[in-house]
């Protein structure tokens, strides 16, 4: 697994060349991949500038509303295929997004046919170009509150969809966060392999609440506030093999008053302060 910089998850605002230059001088392995400006640049251009700083490619955000209206949808589905060939081109060929985990206008098995029934045409754009995509659950309590129907906010419930995807190129955005929010275990990474995991998160919640009273905008970099060890997190994804990218993702407030290099070194040193030997 490698250690990748994302800036928007430590609310640090730079574009994509500044990533790359960030990520390079603080020592990570990659980058996250920003589609918009490899389409823009080429991705000739953007494989060059990772070349040059020793860096790899990174994950990238897929630019579809899973459950959003239909025409919208379709839209952007419409447009995947020049996102997909463009990252595959960089050597990007993990994408990754979240599900909602509640919703006022659909039970669950309603939205989980619609959900599987728009994974399914989306991996498959991805396969064609090498793709592999990462859904991750949400897990805080908080978030379900006052809606009418629960929806995917478990690992295994999130498997059950992976797996009913033929292409066999979907897995999990697995999220240290979110697990411990929905009533897992850092152990039961151990029950995973690495083509089941897509792309990882690493953060921390707050120390002294409850796992289903935590918020969701209310996080920690990892270790730093105590809710759970996140390095036992990562020496589990390791002992099972995990080759992937691990991204922090604390959307932490105080770092959004740092300097953007502060906040920077800060992450990283929170970072490799739980990375597994």
């Amino acid at each position: 697994m490698f250690r990748v910089f994302a800036a928007g998850p430590i609310r640090v605002k730079a574009g994509f060349e500044e990533s790359v230059e960030l990520a390079a001088r603080f020592g990570f392995d990659g980058v996250a991949i920003d589609p918009g400006y490899a389409r823009s640049a080429g991705p000739e251009t953007v494989v060059r500038m990772l070349r040059e700083r020793g860096l790899q490619a990174g994950p990238w955000g897929l630019p579809i509303k899973l459950l959003g209206p239909e025409a919208e949808y379709r839209a952007q589905l419409e447009d995947l295929p020049a996102v997909a060939e463009c990252c595959g081109r960089i050597g990007a060929l993990r994408a990754s997004t979240w599900v909602p985990c509640a919703s006022d206008e659909s039970p669950y098995a309603e939205l989980f046919d619609l959900l599987l029934s728009r994974v399914r045409e989306i991996a498959a754009v991805l396969d064609a170009h090498g793709g592999r995509l990462g859904l991750e659950f949400v897990g805080p309590a908080t978030l379900r509150a006052g809606k009418k129907y629960e929806f995917i906010h478990t690992m295994d419930q999130m498997l059950t969809l992976c797996r009913a995807v033929p292409t066999g190129n979907v897995g999990l955005l697995l999220d240290a966060f979110h697990l411990f929010t929905s009533g897992g275990r850092m152990d039961d990474v151990l029950a995973l392999s690495d083509p089941q995991i897509v792309n990882v998160h690493v953060n921390d919640g707050i120390g002294g609440v409850p796992a289903e009273e935590q918020l969701d905008g209310v996080r920690e970099l990892p270790n730093a506030g105590g809710a759970f060890d996140c390095a036992r997190f990562l020496a589990n994804l390791k002992r099972i093999g995990y080759t992937g990218p691990v991204i922090v993702e604390p959307f932490c407030s105080r770092l959004a008053g740092m300097p953007a290099e502060d906040a920077v070194r800060a992450t990283k040193e929170a970072l490799d302060g739980v990375w597994p030997d």
